[in-house]
């Protein structure tokens, strides 16, 4: 009796991984926002800091942005992982944990900037 108890009580701390990830994934940026023009501002207002940036000997700027596509927060998959955690006394994580990890796609977006930073080109990288 007390080892049930105690796999009760435990399963609310050894969950959560999963169900955290599930509903505090990232919100797809809008890419339609980043085109010619656009100020820097707005440009990491939707994507964020850049990963490297620097600077051409002509004052122009250079600068990749990673984001994610298919990763967006969800009530409903955590809820589905809470569910599981229960239903499997905790042992779900070891599944639910991994498969959260793998959720959604990251993406590179290289920008130039003009020496006013307002986008001057803005091109999709490719994964190697």
């Amino acid at each position: 009796m007390r080892l049930l108890v105690a796999l009760v009580i435990s399963v609310p701390l050894l969950s959560s991984c999963a169900v955290y990830m599930a509903a505090s994934g990232e919100k797809e940026p809008d890419l339609g926002a980043i085109k010619t023009g656009a100020t820097r501002s707005d440009v990491e207002l939707h994507l964020g800091e850049p990963v490297s940036s620097s600077e051409m000997p002509d004052g122009r700027r250079y600068a990749v942005y990673e984001y994610q596509i298919g990763n967006e927060p969800s009530t409903g998959r955590a809820v589905a992982h809470g569910t599981m955690d229960v239903l499997t006394l905790g042992l779900w994580e070891i599944i639910g944990t991994p498969i959260e990890g793998l959720s959604g796609d990251t993406n590179r977006l290289a920008v130039t900037y003009n020496e006013f930073w307002q986008v001057e080109e803005v091109k999709a990288l490719r994964e190697k």
